[in-house]
């Protein structure tokens, strides 16, 4: 497997990703239409790997434009990041989510099924799992029920995934289900940049810490947990980043098939744990003010990794503290350009 179409490319997952496969001579391909990313990104992909890549600004729901890459490229397998991310936007904003993530993967595997590429990796989400059964989550776990139409998306794809597979076994594909991505790349070169204010903690907390926001909301603190605050698992992006190269090595070693994996550290922390963690790591004080709950938020979410273990020989190696590190590193390069 050489040739990998990387949907979404320039964003925060999956420029992590690109600088993964390139360093392990893949030759990649990416689209991008910056919807919530930027060509700097691209910048430091090249600069971090020294290696070139080819490039295409383009909405992948276009087909006819996307029908051009394939047209242009013998792709031998793709990976999906161009997903809209954010939930509290994807409640007031559902059709474009929804045309977006699920028209948008139905372009896609149209175009791959009829140029015969039919090796997918898809990045879902632990929202598929809606509210939980147990903890940890399995990947046996009941989905459905999810809350928002982000969720509901990742859901609705896997579907069609399903779908797909039954009516045609020759397709090879590994949906991974992710837990919450943080930090960013150890040269500070690429990270998240949300656009507006964040809607995930670890941003949040990073421009707090630069002076960017007055303080950190606290959404709830009268939870079921040891704290009060929610509990979440945390994986560092350049671990989530690698599972994707092990998801791709599955895809060529194996039997057509479709793989279902949670991606995160088994590790639940909560948001008090996170902001402790960041003022520790850093030598920065994070100001907090309590608010009302958020609809939707889940109490307690974290994840088993075994199977992901077993099966894909993939085990997350960074801890909190690197986490908290590497987000302070690219945050004060963020400052810097600022």
């Amino acid at each position: 497997m050489k040739k990998i179409l990387v949907t979404g490319g320039a964003g925060y997952i999956g420029s992590h990703t690109c600088i993964d496969l390139l360093n392990n001579n893949m030759e990649v391909v990416i689209v991008d239409n910056f919807s919530n990313s930027n060509e700097k990104a691209l910048d430091a992909i090249k600069k971090l790997t020294g290696k070139e890549f080819k490039f295409y600004k383009i909405d992948y729901t276009d087909k006819d434009e996307m029908e051009k890459v394939f047209l242009e490229n013998d792709i031998d397998a793709v990976i999906n990041f161009a997903g809209f991310k954010a939930v509290g936007e994807s409640v007031k904003m559902p059709l474009e989510y929804y045309t977006n993530n699920v028209y948008g993967a139905l372009v896609l595997l149209d175009l791959m099924r009829k140029h015969n590429v039919k090796k997918f990796v898809f990045s879902s989400s632990a929202t598929v799992y809606g509210d939980p059964e147990k903890m940890p989550l399995t990947e046996d776990c009941k989905i459905g029920g999810t809350t928002n139409p982000y969720g509901t998306s990742k859901l609705m794809i896997e579907y069609i995934l399903q779908d797909l597979y039954k009516s045609d076994n020759t397709w090879d594909i590994v949906i991974l289900r992710y837990f919450n991505p943080v930090g960013a790349h150890e040269s500070g070169l690429i990270g998240e940049v949300p656009k507006g204010t964040p809607n995930n903690l670890m941003p949040y907390i990073s421009r707090v810490a630069a002076g960017k926001l007055k303080e950190l909301s606290v959404f709830g603190n009268d939870y079921d947990t040891k704290d009060g605050t929610g509990i979440r698992d945390y994986i560092h992006v350049v671990d989530l980043a690698h599972a994707h190269l092990k998801a791709l090595e599955k895809l060529n070693k194996e039997d057509s098939g479709i793989y279902i994996y949670n991606v995160g550290t088994g590790t639940g922390y909560s948001v008090f744990d996170m902001i402790n963690a960041f003022e520790k790591a850093n030598n920065v004080k994070i100001p907090y003010k309590v608010v009302s709950r958020r609809d939707g938020d889940l109490p307690v979410s974290y994840a088993d990794t075994k199977k992901a273990k077993e099966e894909l020989g993939f085990v997350a190696t960074k801890n909190l503290e690197d986490m908290c590190k590497d987000e302070w590193n690219f945050q004060k390069n963020l400052n810097k350009e600022d």
